[in-house]
């Protein structure tokens, strides 16, 4: 039998957005676009709660983003994964924003190569090539990468491929000039992806921030239940 309830939190760009699965129903609610992360996350999970008639303890699974992406918005969607599920009981579950794109790019319809891309500031951006056919597969492992370099790997090579994510939209202008490239709208990793691989075990979630300056934070990994 499969994961009946589950929530998702999405914290890893400037958006925070959850999105709540009981039984057949699902809704997705964006909570903030400008980085309010703090304000609300926890208030937002309590209204959409209570529109379902439901309580935290009634959740099964609790799947996170953990990265990579703002080391902020990061901090706040795990450490709000890591209390409900130690209050609740609930399995804990992290995804990738990387693979939550391609996820959600897939279920748009997009096929063939894609590259995710998440907007890391520093003149940097998260990447990771995926092949989506039937099936999601990741083709390289996430990595930072400067933009330009980016288009340039791209726009030699001749290879068709679709771009998605917040870093194509910041850097949109350099992203179109690739010949084969196709950029498609989606920018926030979605949540309703995420509550899509609800039904993997849970096990060990750490923050996958890629940068040195980053991963120096104090910030443990956890057992999830």
């Amino acid at each position: 039998m499969g994961v009946v309830r589950a929530l998702a939190i999405e914290t890893a760009t400037t958006a925070c957005s959850i999105a709540l699965l009981d039984g057949n129903r699902r809704e997705a609610r964006l909570l903030a676009a400008d980085r309010r992360h703090v304000e609300v996350l926890a208030p937002g999970i309590a209204a959409l709660l209570e529109d379902f008639a439901l309580r935290a303890g009634d959740l099964e699974r609790i799947v996170v983003d953990r990265g990579p992406g703002l080391f902020t918005g990061l901090r706040v969607g795990l450490a709000t994964a890591f209390a409900l599920a130690d209050a609740t009981g609930a399995g804990l579950v992290g995804v990738t924003s990387l693979e939550l794109l391609a996820h959600g790019a897939h279920e748009a319809g997009v096929r063939g190569r894609l590259m995710a891309v998440v907007d890391g500031r520093r003149g940097e951006v998260f990447t990771q090539r995926f092949e989506l056919a039937d099936e999601v597969t990741a083709e390289s492992e996430p990595a930072v990468e400067r933009p330009r370099d980016v288009v340039i790997a791209w726009a030699t090579n001749g290879a068709a491929v679709t771009f998605c994510g917040d870093g194509v939209a910041r850097y949109e202008r350099d992203f179109a000039a690739v010949p084969n490239g196709t950029l498609h709208p989606l920018s926030v990793p979605p949540t309703l992806a995420a509550l899509d691989l609800a039904g993997r075990e849970p096990g060990p979630v750490a923050p996958l921030y890629l940068r040195e300056a980053d991963a120096v934070a104090n910030f443990v990994t956890r057992d999830a239940r």
